[in-house]
């Protein structure tokens, strides 16, 4: 086992960002899970933290912005030996990627979704994400945002998601823990990692997540959907629960699916009888 993952690629993120501790975290998750380059792949959409498996020694496919979850989709359609994982921002995964949040979760796809979560957009110099404060402000939010923010766990509980946590980068032992979980958890599990940006928010610092951070009691069910909606709903300006808020064992997205059995697909050679489109094809060449 290659237990220095890391690629020879220099990250290209500002000193202190928070997506320092969450490549380090995964690494650790993988080495401490023993899982080898040839048996994961990521994949990415835009952004600072969609950057981030460039900077380790893995399978990648980078895709547009927003569109990661409909990579994993395919991957692990592709080949559902391997594991999947998804890394990108809270702008790609709630405000592009919206809508597949919603269809990836409520299909259960085995998958692990690691969500950077600044409340910015950090490639593109500071504009809000949907996780931002209403009367937070920007250059091109002078008067505030404006619209309520988005809760992601709220969200993906909602959805039907079977793993959901939070995290923050200023807690990377907890950090660590939660990828390993995620990733050993059969189904979506999706991680909101509140991932601080040392350079466009100077409202929702470390200090400012340090103030607020809770971890949750031990007293909490995890199976428990209504109780993990309850602990979702809570006010980001007085407490942040961080840790599992939901596990449960459901089956995964194509488990009935008979063409899913057995050899991956993308290992099988196709059996087709040319012969049958050849009639076809030269109808339209004539």
């Amino acid at each position: 086992m290659n237990c220095n993952p890391e690629s020879s690629f220099a990250t290209q993120w500002c000193p202190g960002c928070g997506n320092f501790v969450t490549l380090e975290c995964l690494k650790t998750a993988l080495c401490n899970l023993q899982i080898e380059a040839r048996d994961y792949v990521i994949a990415s959409g835009i952004g600072q933290a969609a950057k981030l498996g460039f900077s380790l020694q893995c399978n990648l496919l980078a895709g547009l912005h927003g569109r990661a979850l409909p990579l994993t989709m395919g991957l692990k359609m592709a080949n559902h030996q391997l594991k999947v994982l998804a890394v990108s921002g809270d702008g790609c995964f709630y405000a592009e990627g919206g809508n597949h949040l919603l269809h990836t979760a409520r299909r259960n796809l085995d998958m692990t979704m690691l969500a950077s979560d600044n409340r910015v957009y950090g490639l593109t110099k500071g504009q809000a994400s949907p996780t931002a404060a209403a009367d937070f402000t920007t250059k091109i939010h002078p008067e505030g945002v404006g619209a309520q923010p988005l809760e992601p766990t709220l969200i993906a509980l909602s959805a039907g998601a079977t793993f959901v946590a939070k995290a923050f980068t200023g807690s990377p032992d907890e950090l660590t823990t939660l990828i390993e979980k995620a990733i050993q958890h059969p189904g979506f599990a999706l991680i909101d990692i509140l991932s601080p940006c040392v350079s466009f928010n100077k409202v929702n610092t470390f200090a400012w997540f340090k103030k607020r951070i809770q971890t949750i009691d031990d007293n909490h069910d995890r199976n428990n959907l209504a109780a993990a909606l309850q602990l979702a709903q809570f006010d980001p300006e007085t407490l942040i629960p961080t840790g599992i808020y939901y596990q449960a064992d459901k089956p995964v997205y194509g488990s009935n699916k008979k063409a899913l059995q057995g050899e991956p697909i993308s290992f099988r050679t196709p059996s087709y009888k040319p012969e049958r489109v050849r009639p076809l094809f030269a109808h339209y060449q004539s």
